[in-house]
C-alpha cells in the first residue's frame, strides 16, 4: 500500500507585485508518495521552483494546505519549518550555496551538527566519499569546478538521511558530463537512502527518468504522466 509523504490541497501563492498582486500558483492539488521520484517541469515562469519552494516550507502558501509526513507546514512558524526541514528534508540548488570560508567536509558536517548527529565529521566524510569526493574534503568550494561543488551540495543534502529530497535545476549550472554525473548520484543517493526526491528540471532526459512528471502551465498543473 502507498503511503503519501507530502499531501497539497487547493494551494495558491500570490505575491505582490509593482502593478498589484501576481497569482504564481492557482488551486494546486496533488499528493507525493514515498520513495517517488518527481520532476516538476513546464516553461519558465510557470510556478515550478515556487511550488519546490512552497513543498520545503521556504516560501508560505497564501491560500491552501499542504501537510509532509503528517504534519501542518501551513500552521508553522519560521522557527518550526526551520527545524522540520532539518530533520526530514535534503535541499539542492543550482547555485550549490555552500559556505565559502568551510572545507568541503566542513559544509557537509554543518546541517549534521546543527542536528545533533554524533561523530559528524565520520558522517560527513562517509558521504563525500559516496559522491568520489573523499579526497577533496579538505579543499574550499573556491577550489573546486561546478561539479565538485554541485556534488559536495549533494553530499550536504543527503548527510542527514532526509526522508524528502528537493532539487531545484540540480544540473542547471554544468556541462553535460558533470550534469549526467550529478544525475545519477541524485538517483543513487535516493535509492541508497529511500528518499522521496522531488525536482525542478528543463531537461526532459531527466524528466523522464522520474517516476511521474506534473507539467505546470500559468500556475496550474496542466498535466500529471507517469513513466511508461
Amino acid at each position: 500500500m502507498s503511503t503519501s509523504v507530502l499531501s497539497l490541497t487547493d494551494v495558491n501563492l500570490t505575491l505582490d507585485g509593482n502593478a498589484g498582486p501576481v497569482k504564481i500558483l492557482q488551486g494546486i492539488t496533488l499528493e507525493v508518495q514515498k520513495g517517488e521520484s518527481l520532476a516538476l517541469v513546464g516553461p519558465s515562469g510557470s510556478g515550478k521552483s515556487s511550488l519546490l519552494m512552497l513543498m520545503g516550507g521556504l516560501e508560505r502558501a497564501t491560500g491552501g494546505a499542504i501537510t509532509c509526513l503528517g504534519q501542518d507546514l501551513t500552521a508553522m512558524n519560521e522557527d518550526r519549518l526551520a527545524r522540520f526541514r532539518r530533520d526530514h528534508m535534503g535541499v539542492v540548488f543550482q547555485s550549490f550555496h555552500l559556505i565559502p570560508t568551510m572545507t568541503a567536509l566542513e559544509n557537509v558536517a554543518t546541517p549534521l551538527e546543527l542536528a545533533g548527529v554524533p561523530d559528524p565529521m565520520a558522517r560527513a566524510a562517509e558521504e563525500l566519499e559516496a559522491v568520489g569526493l573523499g579526497h577533496r574534503g579538505g579543499h574550499y568550494p573556491g577550489q573546486m569546478s561546478g561539479g565538485e561543488q554541485q556534488r559536495v551540495a549533494l553530499a550536504r543534502a543527503v548527510a542527514t538521511r532526509p526522508a524528502i529530497l528537493l532539487a531545484d535545476e540540480p544540473t542547471g549550472n554544468l556541462d553535460g558530463a558533470n550534469g549526467e554525473a550529478v544525475i545519477k548520484l541524485l538517483f543513487d543517493l535516493r535509492d541508497r537512502h529511500g528518499a522521496t526526491l522531488i525536482m525542478v528540471t528543463h531537461a526532459p532526459d531527466l524528466a523522464r527518468r522520474c517516476d511521474r512528471q506534473l507539467r505546470l502551465t500559468d500556475g496550474r498543473i496542466a498535466l500529471s504522466e507517469r513513466a511508461a
